[in-house]
């Protein structure tokens, strides 16, 4: 087969972003090969100091989550190093944003002011709330919009308050609805000939994870409640408890699966229950089923239930720990664990880029730099003077 260029080689992305979600955007385009030049001030972005530090004092996380960008260092507060980055960004396909809505526009490096002088630019936004609306000036982190959309209340136990994911979950959804709204705006600039802007909110994505929550409401009133680990729809789905202390989680909630697991359980004539006839029946009864369920699997120990239920055909897979990742032989069996160098010869540990393509290929270059590393030599390739 043909081996080609990664899929947005020769596409130059300009990252005027920090912390989380811009950052992430930018992370996955980097990883299919776009040439994404963050700025930082002198100070750096703050997740420099998220988390333990390397021997460099940089946190472990900033180094895996900026991996293959460049780094050029310029203070947007200063006028001369506004007018650099604005004719850096002229220079680009895409620039990459998540500043609170207007913060840009007044210091002329919005969408309208550089569009006026580059047609085919595409400005990409991600904030709390959206570039409009009664919102729209408001501070928005990801805990506000998990919490504000709905994540949160349904996450947890009934009797329990509702609970954060252990992840910044808002933000990395925002980032991949914002680097889907990129290449859908790089695909029709090269049919249109025109770029455009690209509007995220935290907000908008995480509501959009809500599934069946909103149709239920609207259809019928239903405020979707927490439910632990259950499934609200459907039956057997949770995790359950092992000899050894652990947890596996557990779908056999179609039929034909339930089918298989029950015979896997060694009750088959479980499968013709009437109580258990289909989805609606199991789920109605979900509590009792989780409980015989809970009673087999204090049986064996987690890795045997896996395989037992592998073999039958039923998904099921045990509860991990990052170490358990790691260790585990599909994640390595498939590179999804990468170590990258950083400046100082570090290896940070980072994923791989979760998009495999047969003929193009993804970038896995190195860990994220000090701050200002690349400025010089972007400045000389762009031809913009005040190279420093």
């Amino acid at each position: 087969m043909t081996s080609y260029r990664p899929p947005l080689d020769g596409i130059r992305v300009l990252e005027l972003g920090s912390s989380v979600a811009g950052p992430a955007a930018g992370r996955l385009l980097a990883d299919l090969g776009a040439d994404v030049l963050k700025v930082e001030s002198g100070e750096g972005d703050g997740l420099r100091t998220w988390g333990p530090p390397a021997p460099d004092g940089t946190s472990w996380w900033f180094k895996s989550h900026n991996r293959n960008k460049r780094f050029v260092e310029f203070d947007l507060h200063d006028e001369a190093d506004r007018a650099t980055v604005r004719a850096i960004a002229l220079r680009c396909d895409v620039v990459l944003e998540n500043f609170r809505p207007g913060r840009l526009e007044a210091w002329g490096l919005g969408y309208e002011s550089l569009r006026a002088e580059n047609p085919r630019i595409v400005y990409a936004s991600i904030s709390g709330f959206g570039q409009d609306g009664p919102y729209r000036d408001r501070a928005g982190f990801g805990n506000i919009a998990e919490s504000m959309s709905g994540l949160r209340y349904i996450t947890g136990f009934p009797d329990r308050p509702p609970v954060r994911v252990g992840i910044s979950l808002a933000d990395e959804l925002a980032a991949l609805y914002c680097v889907v709204g990129i290449q859908a705006a790089l695909l029709a600039r090269e049919r249109d000939g025109a770029g455009d802007y690209v509007d995220v909110s935290l907000l908008e994505a995480s509501i959009a994870l809500t599934q069946g929550m909103l149709p239920e409401y609207d259809a019928l009133g239903i405020v979707r409640e927490r439910t632990g680990n259950s499934h609200a729809a459907v039956a057997p789905s949770n995790i359950y408890p092992t000899r050894d202390g652990k947890w596996i989680a557990i779908g056999a909630n179609a039929n034909s699966l339930f089918r298989r697991f029950v015979t896997a359980m060694g009750k088959p004539e479980l499968a013709d229950d009437p109580r258990y006839r289909g989805n609606r029946e199991r789920t109605e009864r979900g509590a009792e089923i989780d409980a015989w369920v809970a009673d087999w699997t204090r049986t064996l120990d987690a890795a045997d239930a896996a395989a037992i239920l592998a073999d039958a055909g039923v998904p099921a897979g045990p509860v991990y720990s990052i170490a358990d990742i790691v260790a585990d032989e599909q994640v390595r069996a498939r590179g999804v664990v990468r170590h990258l160098p950083d400046d100082a010869g570090n290896e940070v540990a980072t994923t791989a880029p979760v998009l495999r393509f047969r003929a193009h290929p993804t970038v896995s270059h190195h860990a994220a730099r000090a701050v200002g590393a690349d400025t010089a030599a972007v400045l000389d390739e762009l031809g913009i003077g005040g190279a420093r």
